[in-house]
């Protein structure tokens, strides 16, 4: 006999593993703090690839103003203006980061947390099906 409930439970188990809960999943077997410190690391190196990119695109850019007018130009404020400029950009993509990711991992342990609750409660149907049909053949669990 077929059981709807515990169809409906677990198709709809199966979509959340196949669907939004694959990344749940693989989020939840992280430490919150190993996660947020990976994507900062992972931040870290975006942010000084991005940031050295449009630094090249600049100087591209500005290449004929920059070879006419070098011997003019004060080297050392310019390339403190870079660094202030890359560390702020650089604290600001990490405070980002930091907020998403807390948001990101505590999303993905309310749905892992609801996944394993629906486990259980389907759990609970195997057993009690298990122990209707132990009845109606007169088995016992354990003989």
């Amino acid at each position: 006999m077929l059981n709807e409930q515990k169809i409906k439970k677990m198709r709809k188990l199966a979509a959340y593993e196949s669907g939004k809960g694959r990344e749940d999943l693989s989020i939840s077997n992280y430490y919150r703090s190993d996660y947020i410190g990976l994507a900062l690391i992972k931040n870290f190196f975006i942010t000084t690839i991005a940031y050295a990119l449009l630094l090249a695109v600049y100087f591209g850019y500005k290449s004929e103003y920059m070879m006419d007018n070098l011997h003019k130009m004060d080297l050392f404020s310019l390339g403190l203006k870079i660094i202030i400029i890359y560390i702020v950009l650089l604290v600001a993509y990490s405070i980002l980061t930091y907020i998403y990711c807390s948001v990101k991992y505590r999303s993905a342990q309310k749905g892992v947390e609801e996944y394993y609750r629906e486990l259980g409660q389907l759990e609970k149907i195997y057993d009690r099906e298990e122990k209707r049909a132990g009845r109606l053949t007169g088995r016992r669990k354990g003989t």
